[in-house]
């Protein structure tokens, strides 16, 4: 009984959008009791994602518009802080990612060797380009980490993974409600993270890469890769005493 007491309450979040074709293969690889709460943010798709995830017994929450990416991960967040939620992972469900490592990752977290993880896919050049990576996508993605890394003090294999799970803590430090509502989310949240002392950390998970998973395309690529860097050199900034809004603690430092 007190082994159940003590246990963490897992929330699963998908930031979802379209996602009707793939969502049922990303839930089905989930294992049993492995999530407390199952959380689909919905921005506004076109398909039948909001139906099929109620059929589910999903906890469904909707945009009242198209908030974009950045904007559905922080509506998701607060409903798992709402919920009472100690870890949260955040999956994207084009199945992509391999959900059945979700209670590994967690265990990380759980077990306190770590404050965020990341799911890794780039482990070798040839798994990547097998596993249906493009090559321009590769070569960008290992150019912006090597750079990354360099500036945050890391040695993270990538920083541009759709699996990502966090100890409640960084969710109530992080003021991820003033983020980009954009994909670049993901970069200011990693780095105020860091910048606020969590432990970052990353784990090898398989690489998938198929027709019906969500892909920024070529343009779009090279925007977010510049906003990595953007936000890298803020971080800079912050270390050098420029303090940035960025990185204040959330609902304290304004």
């Amino acid at each position: 009984m007190s082994d159940a007491r003590s246990r963490p309450r897992v929330a699963v979040v998908m930031p979802a959008y379209n996602a009707e074709r793939t969502l049922e293969a990303t839930l089905a690889d989930i294992p049993p009791g492995a999530a407390d709460l199952l959380i689909l943010g919905d921005d506004c798709s076109k398909d039948g994602t909001v139906e099929l995830a109620k059929r589910l017994d999903l906890i469904v929450l909707v945009t009242p518009r198209n908030l974009g990416y950045g904007g559905n991960q922080k509506m998701i967040y607060r409903e798992a802080l709402a919920r009472g939620a100690d870890i949260v992972v955040m999956l994207h469900p084009d199945n992509q990612y391999d959900a059945r490592l979700v209670p590994s990752f967690v265990g990380f977290i759980a077990n306190g060797t770590c404050d965020v993880i990341l799911g890794n896919r780039v482990r070798s050049r040839r798994e990547c380009l097998r596993g249906g990576m493009p090559a321009w996508k590769y070569l960008s993605n290992r150019l912006l980490t090597i750079a990354l890394n360099l500036v945050y003090g890391l040695n993270l294999g990538e920083y541009h993974s759709g699996f990502r799970v966090y100890r409640r803590a960084v969710l109530e430090t992080v003021a991820f409600d003033d983020n980009t509502d954009d994909f670049g989310f993901d970069a200011q949240f990693l780095a105020q993270a860091i910048a606020h002392g969590f432990r970052v950390a990353d784990a090898p998970m398989p690489v998938r890469y198929f027709k019906e998973a969500s892909s920024i395309r070529f343009w779009p690529s090279v925007r977010y890769g510049l906003v990595n860097l953007k936000v890298a050199l803020q971080y800079v900034g912050n270390r050098l005493g420029w303090k940035q809004r960025l990185f204040a603690r959330r609902g304290v430092d304004g």
